[in-house]
Parts: structure tokens; C-alpha cells; sequence
């Protein structure tokens, strides 16, 4: 028993127990007792091993415990080749197909505090494995969209392993996350924006993967009120961050400069002539450099269009008709629109 115990074989040694008869144990505790003794230890290197498999999914928990067994037995005298087999058929079975997990377990075993014993050896294990299941774990979350998770990955290993061959590999991928995490973080502000004062609108921020805003032509998201950038040309409009130079933010539209004042003659009085003064249409803006989240220029535009057509319409309401208002836009086409706007995308 003694003989299978110091190889490290706990199979043997529970069968070598188990030969011991009824006459050894008439003979008493010397004879028998330190057999049960290994036999015990043996079992509860069982649950040790069962706990370790279960640690290799990733539980922590399983991990500790089945260390902490491990301690146990170790700490009784002539244990240390049985703990060591179950540690290596641990180690083994190490790095495990999901990055992740092995990712996990190799952080736990490099932080464990130092035993000095030969538990300690899982430490080297874990400095041989987790650089590539910081990698690859992070490489798995960028596929899934958890891109801070990965992101924490990828820098994990450059703080720890410097000098590791996959370094251009973390930088390359906290580069990407950066990147997915500003973009991110860019579609929520804009799907939140209701209008020029929300959302993107009111809290801009950079997307350092947009399109330059570079001379010639840029294009541009454009959010806010969009009853007149509606009219643009499709080519000039996305919805897409990653497809935008530029987020042009616009307002309520507002009498721009005055164009021309008539006078009108409402049907039902020819002697009751009502003064009506024509405005261009000003667009306040806000509008801003996608990768870099600055505001640019224009602070506005002014839609020029038609002034004092021969009939004007309007609308009244109640029973009793006063005429038009005194101030009217000017009657816009998508050409006018699409002339004031021109500016703004291009540079």
C-alpha cells in the first residue's frame, strides 16, 4: 500500500486495503488504521478530481473547492504524489476548447496565493496557457458583440504578458473594440435622438472609424426635424454611422431673411387688403465631424423660394375669416433645398 501510495497510484492503494482481513484488524489499530487512513485520503482525492472537472467549465467555485480538498489531503504526511496526480490529470486537461473558460481558470490559478508546495505548480501551468485564451476569448466576445469584455481581454494580456508574441494580435483587437465600442455607443445617441436638442444632438460623440470630412462632398446623417432634409437627394443621406462623414442636426424651421411684402385683397372685401411680408426659410443646425464628435459650420442655412404668388391660400378656422397671417415662407422646391443644404456637405 505504502509502496503504491508513494507512486502516486490511489487505485492501487485503496485495492491493497482492501485485502486487509478480519484477522489483521483482531490485531488491532497499528495494523490497520493507517490503511484506512490512505483509503479516506484516496477518497477524498476522488471529489478533489470530480470538483477540478467540473472547474474546467469555467466554475470557480468547482475550482476552489477542489483546490482547497486538495490542500487538505496535502497537509497529512505522505500524501504529496497522490495530490500531484490529481493535480497534473487536472492540468492536463488544460487549455480547455472554450477560450473563455480557460481564460478564467488561468487567472484564478496565477492569482492563487503561493502554498510553497506542490500545488504551486498550477501557476506555471497557468502562465503557459493564458495568453492565447486571452486572445481567443477576446477574439469570441468581439464575434458575440461584448466588446468591452473583449476589449478588457485583449489588454489583459498586454499589462501581463508584454513581451508575449500575440501582443500585435491584443493591440490590433483593442483597436477593433475601441472602435465597435465608439460606434456603439454613437447608433444609441442617435436612436435616441427626438430632436436637435436630444440625443446625438445634445450629446455628440466621436466615431473615430467614420468617413474623413474631407474637401468635396461628405455624407451625412441627417436627424432633428426633417420635414425639409427629407427633400435631399438619397446619395447625400444614411442612416448608417459608419457610413457618414457628418451629423447634421436641424431645428424647427424659423423666418429667415425677408424677401418681399404684399398686399392682398381678401374675396369677401374687396376694400380689407392684408399686408403679408415673405420669409426664407432658416434652418438652425448643429452639425458635427463624426470622427471626432467636433461641431462644425454652418450654424444655419435660409431656403430661398418664390415670394408673393397672385393668389395666396390659407387657412382659417372658427366662423369668421381675418385673412392670412403677416408672415409666410416662401414657397420652396426640393432645387431650393437642395441648394441651401449644398454647404454643408460640401467643403
Amino acid at each position: 500500500m505504502n509502496e503504491a501510495r508513494e507512486g502516486g497510484d490511489c487505485e492501487r492503494a485503496v485495492a491493497a486495503q482492501g485485502e486487509v482481513w478480519w484477522g489483521h484488524r483482531l490485531a488491532g489499530a497499528p495494523v490497520v488504521e493507517p490503511g484506512d487512513a490512505v483509503v479516506e485520503a484516496c477518497h477524498r482525492l476522488e471529489r478533489a478530481a470530480s470538483r477540478l472537472a467540473a472547474g474546467r467549465s469555467g466554475s470557480i467555485e468547482d475550482l476552489e473547492r477542489g483546490f482547497d480538498i486538495l490542500a487538505g489531503v496535502l497537509n497529512k504526511p505522505g500524501n504529496e504524489q497522490t495530490v500531484r496526480t490529481v493535480l497534473d490529470t487536472f492540468l492536463d486537461g488544460l487549455p480547455t476548447k472554450d477560450s473563455c473558460d480557460t481564460a478564467d481558470i488561468a487567472e484564478w490559478l496565477r492569482g492563487r496565493e503561493s502554498t510553497q508546495d506542490v500545488l504551486d505548480r498550477s501557476a506555471t501551468a497557468a502562465t503557459r496557457m493564458e495568453p492565447a485564451a486571452l486572445v481567443g476569448c477576446g477574439d469570441d466576445l468581439m464575434d458575440e458583440d461584448d466588446w468591452q469584455q473583449a476589449r478588457a481581454h485583449y489588454q489583459h494580456l498586454l499589462d501581463e504578458y508584454p513581451d508575449d508574441a500575440r501582443t500585435d494580435q491584443a493591440r490590433s483587437g483593442v483597436k477593433k473594440a475601441d472602435l465597435a465600442i465608439e460606434l456603439g455607443k454613437v447608433r444609441d445617441l442617435v436612436e435616441d435622438t427626438t430632436g436637435a436638442s436630444t440625443g446625438y444632438c445634445d450629446t455628440p460623440a466621436k466615431y473615430s472609424g467614420a468617413l474623413p470630412y474631407r474637401k468635396g462632398f461628405n455624407r451625412a446623417m441627417f436627424l432633428g426635424d426633417t420635414e425639409y432634409t427629407d427633400q435631399l437627394p438619397s446619395d447625400w443621406r444614411t442612416g448608417d454611422p459608419a457610413k457618414a462623414a457628418l451629423v447634421v442636426c436641424a431645428d424647427t424651421a424659423k423666418n429667415g431673411a425677408a424677401v418681399e411684402t404684399c398686399h392682398y385683397e381678401n374675396d369677401l372685401s374687396e376694400y380689407l387688403t392684408h399686408e403679408v411680408t415673405f420669409y426664407k426659410v432658416k434652418i438652425p443646425l448643429k452639425v458635427y465631424e463624426l470622427r471626432t464628435g467636433k461641431r462644425v459650420d454652418p450654424r444655419e442655412v435660409q431656403i430661398s423660394g418664390g415670394s408673393c404668388p397672385s393668389v395666396l391660400h390659407y387657412e382659417y378656422y372658427g366662423t369668421y375669416d381675418y385673412g392670412p397671417g403677416s408672415e409666410e415662407f416662401v414657397s420652396t422646391s426640393k432645387s431650393d433645398v437642395r441648394d441651401a443644404f449644398w454647404p454643408v456637405v460640401k467643403r
